[in-house]
């Protein structure tokens, strides 16, 4: 069964060693962590924000942060959304994303949790549409220039009912 608790500084090392190419890296980071490869250190600023580890009985499955872009804990914004490669197609980032938003809607009081997946990363929008994550109309689509492409990033929300 999974389940999901604070992240602790020993995950770092397991979730760094799931991104093993740079255009993995970036589908995760959007280089908002900096250079491919980055280290535990580069990645102990997710301390900063609100960090999550799923898990299991043999151990560390995935891995998510909330932000908090306003003020107040209305909307919280996920990021940094990542499974373990070996652990994807079982379910395991659709039931680690239904834990994340049960947190968020009943621990934080969030009316609304947001957050962005690049175009070009087809099985991460599609689960987070399984888990009722809808698309967001923005008059200006949100551009990123990896690795010499242009990435645009769609925009996703879903709301407590």
């Amino acid at each position: 069964m999974i389940r999901i608790r604070p992240y602790k500084s020993t995950d770092a090392n397991t979730i760094l060693s799931w991104c093993q190419d740079e255009r993995a890296f970036y589908q995760w980071t959007a280089g908002v962590m900096g250079e491919f490869p980055i280290t535990d250190n580069e990645f102990s600023f997710v301390e900063n924000l609100m960090p999550f580890t799923a898990f299991d009985e043999n151990g560390v499955l995935g891995f998510f942060t909330y932000r908090n872009p306003n003020d107040n804990m209305d909307e919280l914004r996920m990021g940094f959304v990542i499974v373990d490669p070996n652990e994807r197609g079982k379910g395991y980032g659709k039931a680690m994303l239904r834990l994340g938003l049960q947190y968020a809607f009943e621990i934080y009081g969030a009316k609304k949790v947001s957050l962005g997946v690049f175009e070009n990363n087809a099985s991460a929008y599609h689960c987070y549409k399984a888990v009722g994550f809808e698309d967001v109309v923005l008059d200006e689509m949100e551009t990123y220039r990896v690795l010499n492409e242009e990435w645009i990033c769609k925009e996703l929300k879903i709301e407590n009912r």
